[in-house]
């Protein structure tokens, strides 16, 4: 899926094979951009990827084995038609299905979530961060995370 050129941008790349809602993550991320003051000229990506994919990215990057649920890749950087590019976000949605097998749609969107609080620059490492982090989930998401 494209970018139809509104701000926050969202490019979606697809690179697997289980069913997911582009239309509506895309929503979602503008949705979780904006209310994050992140809504003028600025581009996130995001790419869905199968369970080979993503755990070469987690060795590549974090030097971990196996794949995991979601990977986020802050920029940060302005290119030259002057768009802020606030990074990517990868998600395996295989890997989310087996996170909650009754609400795999529900996984994906909290992971999304997740990584572009990430891009955005919010951690999860202190009590403090975390349930500023986890706050912030539940209100784009709708879904608590224990």
């Amino acid at each position: 899926m494209s970018d139809d050129g509104s701000h926050p941008a969202v490019l979606i790349s697809n690179r697997q094979s289980l069913p997911v809602d582009e239309v509506g993550l895309v929503t979602l991320a503008r949705d979780t951009l904006t209310a994050e003051g992140r809504a003028d000229r600025v581009e996130l990506s995001v790419s869905f990827v199968d369970e080979t994919e993503m755990a070469d990215l987690h060795v590549r990057y974090l030097h971990e084995e196996g794949p995991t649920d979601v990977l986020s890749f802050p920029l940060d950087e302005v290119d030259d038609r002057g768009v802020r590019l606030l990074g990517d976000v990868v998600v395996a949605p295989s890997v989310a299905a087996r996170n909650n097998p009754d609400d795999p749609a529900s996984e994906i969107r909290l992971l999304l979530v997740h990584g572009i609080l990430h891009v955005l620059g919010y951690d999860h490492e202190g009590d403090d961060e975390r349930a500023a982090m986890w706050s912030r989930q539940e209100r784009y998401t709708g879904m608590r995370v224990p």
